[in-house]
């Protein structure tokens, strides 16, 4: 179980850090591994708080 939720949490920073350093790449030319690491980290914790409010709107 543990190793599943490390697995989805390695995986979702690498996609949204990917997604985030092509769109700064495109549009604005340049960008930093703060700036992508910093909103990747921001998606990620969105996207754990979203499953948990999904896990706790199910179960009552």
């Amino acid at each position: 179980m543990i190793l599943r939720e490390l697995l989805i949490f390695v995986a979702a920073f690498a996609a949204f850090a990917s997604a985030v350093a092509a769109y700064l790449a495109v549009f604005h030319g340049a960008s930093s591994l703060k700036e992508i690491f910093s909103t990747a980290g921001a998606a990620v914790i969105g996207l754990y708080a979203g499953r948990y409010l999904q896990h706790r709107l199910n179960h009552g």
